[in-house]
Parts: C-alpha cells; sequence; structure tokens
C-alpha cells in the first residue's frame, strides 16, 4: 500500500511538470498550442535519432508551429527556460530536504547557513571582474566555491566538543549571510553600470536570460547532486531517529552532515549563479511534500525535487505574465509565497515544542 501510494505520488508529480512545463512553453507574446509544441518535441527527437544514429521510426506525430518564428521561440528561448527552471527548482528544494533532514529542524534552509549567499559572493565576484577562465562554468564553479567554503566556515564555527549545534549553527549563519551580504554590496557598489545593473536583477533572481549553455552548465551539478542526496536517504532516516540512536546504528553522525553540506553546496551553487537568489523554494516545497508523504527520504528527495521544478516553473510563468511586457523577478513571486509560510511554519514549530525558552 505505501509502495502504491508513493509510486502515486511520483507520478501524479511527474505529470504536473510535463503539463506545466508545456504550458509554460506556449505562453507569451507568440502563443503556441500545446499540440504543435508536442509536435516540435516529436520532431527534433525524429531528425536527432535519424541523424546520430540513422533509425527512423516513426516519431514526427503533430504538427510543427504555424507561425514562422515558432520553432525558433521555442527551442531558443522557451525551452532553455523551462529546463532551467526545472534544474533549479529540483536542486533547491532537495537541498532544503537535505538540510531540514541532516539538522533535524523544519526551519532549516540552504540559504540560513549560508550556502546561497556564499554562492551569491562568487558570482557576484565573477561578473563584476569579468573572469571567463573556465568559459559557461566558470560563474558555476565560482559559486560552488564560494559557498562551500562559506557553509563549513559556517560549520566548523558551530562545531563544540566533535558535534554541531543547531542554534549555534543558525545563528552562525545570521552572521555569515550579513557579512556575504556587505561582500555583495561592496561587488555592487565597485562595478561599472552594465555590471551594476546586471547584479541587482540578478540578486532579486530570474530566468530571465536563460540559455542551453547555462542548461549544460547547471546539469551536471544538479544530477551528480541529486545522485548523491539519494545515496544518502537511508542515513538520513536513521538520523531522524536522533543522534545517538543513529550513532548506535552504524552511522557517523558528523560526517554525514559534513557530506550532506558538500552536496548542499554543489546543488545551490550551480542554479544560484544562473538564477540569482530564489527564496523559500528549500523551506516550502519539502514541507509541503512531507506532510503529504512522510518523512522517509527515499521518497521524500525525489518528490521534492520534481515539486521543486513544478513550483519555479509556476513562479516564472508568473513572474513574466502577470505585467504585460514585464519580467518581474522570480524572487519577489517566491518570497509573496514563501513569506507567510514561514511565519506560519515558524508559529507551529513553537506551538508544538511549548515555546523557545
Amino acid at each position: 500500500m505505501r509502495r502504491l501510494r508513493s509510486a502515486g505520488l511520483l507520478t501524479s508529480l511527474t505529470i504536473a511538470l510535463l503539463v506545466i512545463s508545456v504550458v509554460a512553453a506556449g505562453v507569451g507574446q507568440l502563443p503556441i498550442p500545446p499540440t504543435e509544441i508536442i509536435g516540435s518535441v516529436m520532431h527534433r527527437i525524429d531528425s536527432g535519432l535519424e541523424s546520430l544514429l540513422h533509425l527512423k521510426l516513426p516519431l514526427d506525430l503533430g504538427p510543427l508551429p504555424h507561425h514562422p518564428q515558432g520553432d525558433n521561440a521555442l527551442w531558443k528561448v522557451r525551452f532553455p527556460r523551462v529546463a532551467l527552471a526545472v534544474l533549479v527548482g529540483a536542486s533547491l528544494a532537495t537541498a532544503g530536504a537535505l538540510m531540514q533532514g541532516v539538522f533535524g529542524n523544519p526551519l532549516a534552509e540552504p540559504s540560513l547557513v549560508g550556502v546561497s549567499s556564499g554562492a551569491a559572493v562568487g558570482a557576484s565576484l565573477v561578473i563584476v571582474t569579468g573572469v571567463t577562465w573556465l568559459g559557461n562554468w566558470t560563474i558555476a564553479a565560482a559559486a560552488f566555491t564560494t559557498g562551500l567554503a562559506t557553509t563549513l566556515l559556517v560549520h566548523s564555527l558551530s562545531r563544540a566538543g566533535r558535534r554541531t549545534e543547531i542554534v549555534t549553527l543558525v545563528l552562525t549563519g545570521i552572521a555569515v549571510n550579513s557579512l556575504a551580504f556587505t561582500m555583495i554590496s561592496f561587488a555592487t557598489f565597485i562595478a561599472d553600470t552594465s555590471a551594476r545593473e546586471q547584479l541587482v536583477f540578478w540578486q532579486l533572481g530570474s530566468l530571465n536570460g536563460a540559455t542551453w549553455q547555462a542548461v549544460s552548465a547547471v546539469a551536471p551539478f544538479t544530477f551528480t547532486g541529486l545522485a548523491a542526496a539519494f545515496v544518502l536517504a537511508k542515513r538520513l532516516d536513521l538520523l531522524s531517529l536522533g543522534d545517538r540512536s543513529a550513532a548506535h546504528l552504524g552511522v557517523d553522525v558528523e560526517k554525514l552532515r559534513l557530506v550532506a553540506i558538500v552536496v548542499v553546496a554543489l546543488l545551490v551553487g550551480a542554479s544560484v549563479a544562473f538564477s540569482g537568489i530564489i527564496g523559500f523554494v528549500g523551506l516550502v516545497v519539502p514541507h509541503l511534500i512531507r506532510m503529504v508523504a512522510g518523512p522517509g527520504h527515499r521518497l521524500l528527495l525525489p518528490a521534492s525535487a520534481l515539486a521543486g521544478g513544478v513550483l519555479v516553473i509556476c513562479a516564472d510563468l508568473l513572474a513574466r505574465t502577470l505585467i504585460r511586457n514585464a519580467d518581474l523577478p522570480i524572487g519577489m513571486i517566491t518570497s509573496l509565497v514563501g513569506a507567510p509560510f514561514f511565519f506560519w511554519l515558524l508559529r507551529r514549530t513553537r506551538a508544538r515544542q511549548g515555546g523557545w525558552g
């Protein structure tokens, strides 16, 4: 029965992701019907198989976009944007589920321990200095490096007596976040006009300007991070019994926390590099999925990844359609939903624990 319910949840989320992806690809200044979107995809798959593998399969089904620029609009603008939204949403939501699992706190989120702002520092410095040592990978690599360094700093400062104190970790994260935002502000101050505008809009979070190059740069980080997170799922389930019980069952708790932090930095660093700071996805999605599916990480992690993709695509769709001919920052949309949810979660957690002190 549990397996049937898990399969039903994952299937529902997969269908929702496909449906909202088609809807998002069809909405814009040039509306394209779903049948033409599916037809365009099938024709590309058919021509790709024929050119690469010399296979001729009857896959060129459905009509192509009737507008002369329809196919270009789909493959050069909208499909990269949808693909990047899926990768970013899956990365942020999975990172949030990992953080909440490894620290046993429903309020934990990647940004709380400095990984988002730390990654933002690296990306900001690359934008301001114009460094391109690694081509398309430069911003992602810098964001990953500084995000990892920041999170490891927060983790090391919050350790006492060979164990991590959760309250100290959160408070240290707040202080490091503040320092990181100061560095981002300084980078914005010294930037030229063009880089300053790029930085300001980037800090608000946006998928505007998504390209296949950005998708190809983010995808390896996302898939590697997702695979690593799923490998940790069983040990995270044991950790939910408590540090001492998990240790008796053979889990090296501190090593697990350190590995999880590296995986979170991997997931968040790449996504922040190309989308800017999109808050609350890592907080809201895992908690909602946990309310539906329960605390088991073997279902929570993949379900959160799928739901994160759905949420970011929906938020991006709203961001580019709420005001005609304008592209709102996507971070505004997620914060509009996430902030009230955070207040509700804060009060609910406080009520369950009977107060904070």
